[in-house]
């Protein structure tokens, strides 16, 4: 048994949200940035990456990835998360944005 190599530990999943996580809707309204391999990080909403960040900030459907799918939706890892952060506050679920769940949230315990 001395010959089992160390298991490996790597980060390959950030949430992105402006909601907090016990907020009941904040499953809708979160992003994720995850790792794609050699050092490549796309920014997507729901849990998995079907709807994928653009680097002109437009989102599209993950279909038919090719090289150029790919290129135009792929970044670095602080690029991804400068992104997914930028954003969080615009993700629109049913014509609300989360900030309008945190204005709704505020003017209940006002």
């Amino acid at each position: 048994m001395g010959d089992v190599p160390e298991p490996t530990v790597r980060v390959t999943r950030y949430e992105v949200s402006i909601l907090p996580e016990d907020n009941r809707n904040a499953r809708y309204f979160k992003l994720h940035v995850g790792y794609r391999g050699d050092g490549q990080w796309i920014v997507y909403q729901g849990e998995q990456p079907r709807f994928c960040l653009g680097r002109d900030g437009s989102w599209a459907y993950e279909s038919a990835v090719d090289d150029e799918w790919l290129a135009l939706r792929t970044f670095d890892k602080e690029t991804a998360l400068r992104l997914a952060c930028e954003a969080a506050p615009h993700i629109t679920v049913n014509g609300y944005t989360a900030g309008d769940f945190l204005k709704a949230a505020a003017a209940r315990k006002a």
